[in-house]
């Protein structure tokens, strides 16, 4: 089939290839010409394992473009997928729609022959039926044009897999206005659907909130975790054994249970609270005033990784040598969007410490955002001289490390285990003072 896929960020950037992947001819549409260029050459502009050999494959098989002319993409397919950001509004909870409105301003005057509109981005509830209505009252094609959403439930470091081999697809289609959506997109996902992929068709309403009630789920469950490592903070006792414990019942599980810094990245923070904004819009706000407290909590292990780090260093942070292992907001990523990692980097050298940050990926996203900080090119040269080494991503790189790859660096031995992802005994029994969260 064709299609085109408008916005090249992450998640349009990985939706396009892998639709391409699957053997459709797709069109990569954004108005930012650098971005274009960069992947008409087979330059992924971020990290994503796997991404780039697949991008460069489907590029030389002629299946896959990139372009900046809406036009040429009205002409091109009758299929758009729309997966632009929907970033935190400066100073607000709400979701910013303006790249989502721009896109269906920009197109829909050019559309003149029935169309199908899908929305991938993650939106407010009632977005997709307010879209549907202002197509139809500017696009040429009125009626004709059709709006579904098609949410997108990637994990960075597994968007490929996530995309190609999802645990379910979910369709939301305009239950009034009956149309092709759902034939439609059978058909560009025939493959995956082949091998027995839950297939969900909904209402526009309840598409747009699968996607809001997950984050806000992942999010709950986070920080439930990190809640009750204050109270084994408290008492002596260790939150992963406990961790442990819960996830062999089956009603809770051992995903998402893992105490720490808690969770960052361009997507959880920013859906959850724009889930309560909308709430409030729709008069229920007191159904989610809950994840106020998740945020609030999630929030404050940042500070106690400060404040473990302070304790190590006698109480003062001022003139100590930190490293700090990490500074994308989890592991195959060079994410750094609310990244707890480099937010504890940036709050120690505000109380005097000098800190020397390394992370594999994410080294050049951290620059742009904290540019005042150290950057080491490897895990040895952040560590040396340290006073304390603080694991704040858990590459599998920082969790393999044994006393031994650390001690002739080193200028006191310890380490704060912000991930929870290191054996206390081995460090502890190698002399170093180990401390971790909730542990």
């Amino acid at each position: 089939m064709k299609m085109t896929v408008f916005g090249t960020g992450y998640l349009g950037a990985t939706h396009a290839v892998c639709m391409a992947e699957l053997g459709h001819d797709v069109l990569g549409v954004d108005i930012d010409q650098s971005k274009v260029d960069k992947l008409s050459r087979g330059e992924v502009p971020f990290f994503e394992p796997g991404l780039t050999d697949m991008l460069e494959k489907n590029l030389a098989s002629g299946r896959l473009q990139f372009t900046t002319s809406y036009a040429d993409a009205a002409d091109f397919a009758d299929i758009h997928f729309v997966g632009v950001g929907t970033p935190q509004k400066k100073g607000e909870y709400a979701a910013d729609l303006s790249h989502v409105h721009s896109v269906i301003d920009m197109l829909a005057p050019l559309l003149r022959k029935p169309s199908l509109i899908v929305g991938k981005s993650t939106v407010p509830v009632g977005t997709a039926a307010a879209l549907g209505e202002r197509l139809r009252a500017t696009a040429p094609a009125g009626g004709s044009v059709e709006v579904a959403w098609n949410p997108e439930f990637l994990r960075e470091g597994h968007a490929i897999a996530d995309t190609l081999s999802p645990d379910r697809l979910v369709l939301g289609i305009d239950r009034d206005r009956p149309g092709n959506a759902e034939g439609v997109l059978r058909e560009v996902y025939a493959e995956i659907l082949g091998v027995g992929v839950p297939f969900l068709v909904t209402d526009l309403a309840t598409s747009e909130l699968v996607k809001g009630s997950a984050n806000a789920f992942l999010a709950t469950k986070v920080s439930f975790i990190n809640a009750i490592a204050e109270v084994c903070e408290a008492t002596g006792a260790d939150v992963t054994m406990l961790a442990d414990a819960l996830g062999y019942d089956a009603r809770i599980g051992r995903r998402f249970l893992n105490a720490g810094l808690g969770f960052g990245g361009g997507c959880l923070p920013k859906d959850i609270r724009a889930f309560m904004a909308r709430a409030g819009e729709l008069g229920v706000d007191q159904a989610l005033y809950f994840l106020r407290e998740v945020d609030s909590i999630n929030m404050r292990r940042r500070t106690k990784a400060v404040e473990l780090v302070t304790a190590a260093c006698d109480g003062s942070l001022l003139g100590a040598n930190v490293s700090v292992l990490g500074a994308a907001f989890k592991p195959e990523s060079d994410d750094v969007r609310d990244s707890p990692a480099l937010n504890v980097a940036g709050m120690m050298q505000l109380h005097g410490a000098a800190v020397t940050v390394f992370d594999p990926k994410a080294m050049d996203n951290s620059r742009r955002l904290f540019p005042t900080l150290h950057y080491a090119t490897s895990t040895s040269e952040a560590c040396r001289n340290a006073d304390v080494v603080l694991i704040a991503t858990e590459w599998d790189e920082f969790a393999s490390l044994v006393p031994g790859d650390l001690e002739p660096l080193v200028r006191r031995r310890v380490i704060v285990d912000a991930r929870n992802c290191l054996d206390p005994d081995l460090w502890r029994g190698a002399g170093w003072n180990y401390r971790g969260l909730g542990r």
